[in-house]
């Protein structure tokens, strides 16, 4: 099993970014997929999560700015509009231990983790 993240970089304050998780080696259609950061000296930090319905849940710090979707083929998405210099971190895409268990803020109940794609917000 792989995760790999992709579309991070540099962006200016009040930008936008689109990252995407690939999933390979077998399929997720049925699982909890999520997306968490970690900012230099900060613990990891929930971002967004959907399940096999679509059902989605965002952390916090980001409602309202960012977006979150998944395919029928392994691949979700992050739409971040409105990009803060706290948005700055490394972004995590995740999947959930367990099928058909719905959302979870906490990074224990993931198994399966990409290594991360940088985001860094300037001003």
């Amino acid at each position: 099993v792989q995760l790999i993240e992709s579309g991070g970089g540099l962006v200016q304050d009040g930008g936008s970014l689109r990252l995407s998780c690939t999933a390979s080696g077998r399929s997720f259609s049925t699982y909890v997929m999520g997306w968490f950061r970690q900012a230099p000296g900060k613990a990891r930090e929930f971002v967004a999560s959907i399940d096999w319905r679509s059902d989605f849940k965002l952390g916090g710090s980001v409602q309202g700015r960012f977006t979150i979707s998944r395919d029928a083929a392994n691949m979700m998405f992050l739409q971040m509009n409105n990009l803060k210099p706290d948005d700055t971190a490394v972004y995590y895409c995740a999947v959930r231990t367990l099928e058909y268990v719905g959302a979870s803020e906490d990074s224990g109940d993931y198994a399966w983790w990409g290594r991360g794609t940088q985001v860094t917000v300037y001003s």
